[in-house]
């Protein structure tokens, strides 16, 4: 096993955990670490924690369920405008430069951080 395999499983290990514990937080943790110590290109590394975050997100979900603590109704609606978002984003994620989706992609990390704190 290579040292990129093993980065890759502990990466897989950390973000699972914040999934499941926060519901979120693939993306914050994935797209960076996979750009700086795994050297994945900005585009696929946006790609590629997509794909990850899928399965981390519905075994979540099993385990949300069976606790009841899931809106079927908020589920619905932001589902259907979830899935209209998803297709464009990823129809636009061709279009923009490596350099932009960096920016917006940190643009919107610190706005959430901001939002977080306060």
């Amino acid at each position: 096993m290579d040292s990129k395999q093993i980065k890759s499983g502990i990466l897989g290990i950390v973000s699972g955990i914040v999934n499941g514990l926060l519901g979120s937080g693939g993306g914050t943790i994935l797209v960076p670490f996979m750009q700086k110590s795994l050297h994945v290109e900005q585009h696929k590394s946006h790609a590629t924690t997509v794909a990850v975050v899928a399965p981390l997100c519905i075994v979540s979900a099993f385990f949300y369920i069976g606790h009841q603590a899931v809106d079927w109704w908020v589920l619905l609606a932001v589902s259907a405008g979830g899935i209209a978002g998803g297709i464009a984003g990823a129809k636009l994620l061709q279009r923009i430069s490596g350099r932009w989706l960096h920016w917006i992609f940190g643009g919107l990390m610190l706005a959430s951080a901001v939002r977080m704190l306060l």
